[in-house]
């Protein structure tokens, strides 16, 4: 079963259990520990703690969750940031760990959990969040469950600029709306049009006019399609090209658009000419040496899901499996292009989706719990899991 991020109050899942942040002694603090308290039941759930007695830090105890949606309450107890270099990073480790270990233990298959150690205890944001991915990523390797990791408010969860440095400018940089698109194409249009002294003709997308003008061409000629083909680079820049845009370039253009140089080798891209979305996937699951396991695990997919891709049920994924394949296959930029496109797919740059997927597949970052991460705070759909299931 997948992981999955969301916004929400976590006394409102309905999961299995839920995970609170406990207070050492039987009681209950700030933050979510009283929150859970009050939603269970604070007499009942309070008994039953008392019960339990002291829960030394990094361990964790499960209770019933009474008046709770979920069935189980695991409580587990954290430290407060002193620094770094008071073993607390160890602690919230072993949080994590304990938490799983009962879960297991008690037949846990769907469980949520918060952002442990990142309200009253005080420890930075980006520090949890990179305790809580890798011991989730651990886990969810060797287990399959149902994980979800809570956030209660958009303000608890803007990490991007700790965390990836420049991925909001280079989002800014590479986003461009429809609009703003169309609007540039036809700026660029004009600009080449006969009445600025380009040798070209204006037609519309579908028509069969000719571009260029017929007959020889004089120097000037030459020198003005020099210069448009220089306005052509810059207009028709890859992003057009990623979206297909191939009569649209070529109208603005007025010139043959010419190929990029490509990095696959003939012999690749003539090996894998025939191949459906998950031959090839199967393909380049064999070129790395992975089992099916281990591309579905790391492609954060359900196994039911990912069956129905192996056994033909589904034909084609959805732009967010398809992505979660390339990423858990880390293929490079071309390569996840040419899965896509067996798909009937592409990248896209009027897709935020595309664009943070893009930005970690140029570092070749393939760690799909950080993409996950990035796209939640920007608002977009997670990669490998269907949403709703």
């Amino acid at each position: 079963m997948p992981f999955q991020i969301v916004r929400n109050d976590i006394t409102k899942m309905h999961v299995d259990a839920i995970v609170n942040t406990a207070n050492p002694l039987p009681d209950y603090g700030a933050g979510i520990d009283t929150a859970v308290y009050e939603a269970a039941g604070a007499e009942e759930l309070l008994e039953r703690r008392r019960e339990i007695g002291i829960i030394d830090p990094g361990c964790s105890v499960i209770t019933d969750g009474f008046k709770l949606p979920a069935r189980y309450i695991i409580h587990t107890v954290g430290t407060a940031w002193q620094g770094g270099d008071r073993g607390e990073e160890s602690i919230i480790r072993n949080c994590y760990r304990s938490v799983f270990r009962v879960a297991l233990d008690n037949g846990i298959e769907s469980l949520a959990i918060p952002l442990l150690a990142s309200g009253t205890y005080g420890f930075p944001k980006g520090i949890a969040l990179r305790i809580a991915l890798s011991e989730i990523e651990a886990f969810m390797a060797e287990h399959d469950m149902e994980l979800f990791l809570v956030v209660f408010d958009e303000k608890s969860f803007s990490l991007s600029g700790e965390l990836y440095g420049d991925i909001d400018s280079y989002i800014n940089d590479n986003y461009v709306e429809e609009k703003t698109k169309e609007e540039y194409l036809g700026m660029a249009a004009r600009s080449l049009s006969p009445s600025a002294g380009a040798p070209f003709m204006l037609r519309s997308i579908a028509s069969d006019e000719p571009v260029v003008k017929p007959g020889k061409a004089s120097r000037q000629d030459k020198k003005n399609r020099k210069w448009g083909r220089k306005v052509c680079e810059e207009v028709c820049s890859e992003t057009a090209e990623d979206q297909a845009f191939l009569g649209a370039s070529e109208f603005v253009c007025g010139i043959a658009k010419e190929q990029p140089p490509k990095r696959k080798s003939l012999e690749d891209a003539v090996k894998n000419i025939d191949k459906t979305f998950m031959e090839l996937v199967f393909s380049f699951a064999d070129d790395r040496g992975l089992t099916d396991v281990e591309v579905q695990k790391r492609a954060n997919l359900d196994r039911k899901a990912f069956s129905k891709l192996k056994c033909g049920t589904t034909k084609n994924p959805s732009k967010s499996t398809a992505l979660a394949l390339a990423i858990a296959l880390e293929l490079n930029l071309d390569d996840t292009k040419d899965l896509l496109s067996r798909a009937g797919l592409a990248l896209s740059p009027c897709s935020k989706q595309d664009i943070i997927v893009r930005y970690f597949i140029e570092r070749e970052v393939y760690d799909i719990y950080e993409i996950n991460v990035a796209l939640f705070e920007h608002g977009e759909q997670l990669l490998g899991f269907v949403p709703g299931q």
